[in-house]
């Protein structure tokens, strides 16, 4: 048996467990830079796919929206190595009228940080022109959870 190298933990808090890959290495066994932002997109994925019960591309298409990122952000806090394993946690922050943010906090299990970051979505009409949309009730009411997990 194949042991995954990433895995859902938490659904509330949103949590994923995360196990560096020898292939994410440079030669001298530190994690390239580019690999943190993999790590940190690949949390809002599993964010998303966990948000709703189905597919989230599928959801937020019954709402009519698309949600492309509008901003990233990520600050480097210490290396890793194959083998080191980390958690990243995503809740939700501030809910503007078409835009959110998620904000993404990886650390060690002794609690160091690893980074931190921001993954900035927007609303758009799918199919239409790509400009704002007001974040839909639905939406806003499946991301409010993760937004109060984060305050408590």
């Amino acid at each position: 048996m194949v042991e995954s190298y990433e895995r859902l933990a938490s659904r509330l808090p949103f949590q994923v467990r995360r196990r560096v890959r020898w292939s994410e290495c440079d030669p001298a066994g530190v994690v390239y830079t580019g690999k943190f932002v993999e790590f940190m997109l690949g949390a809002v994925n599993l964010f998303w796919a966990n948000l709703d019960e189905g597919s989230f591309r599928h959801f937020a298409g019954e709402l009519g929206i698309d949600t492309p990122c509008r901003g990233l952000q990520m600050d480097f806090r210490s290396a890793l190595w194959p083998d080191d394993e980390f958690t990243i946690n995503v809740h939700v922050g501030e809910i503007r009228t078409s835009s959110f943010d998620l904000e993404i906090r990886a650390l060690r299990d002794d609690g160091r940080e690893v980074f931190v970051g921001k993954f900035s979505p927007i609303c758009i009409p799918r199919g239409g022109p790509r400009q704002a949309a007001a974040i839909p009730d639905k939406l806003r009411e499946l991301l409010a959870p993760h937004q109060l997990a984060a305050e408590t």
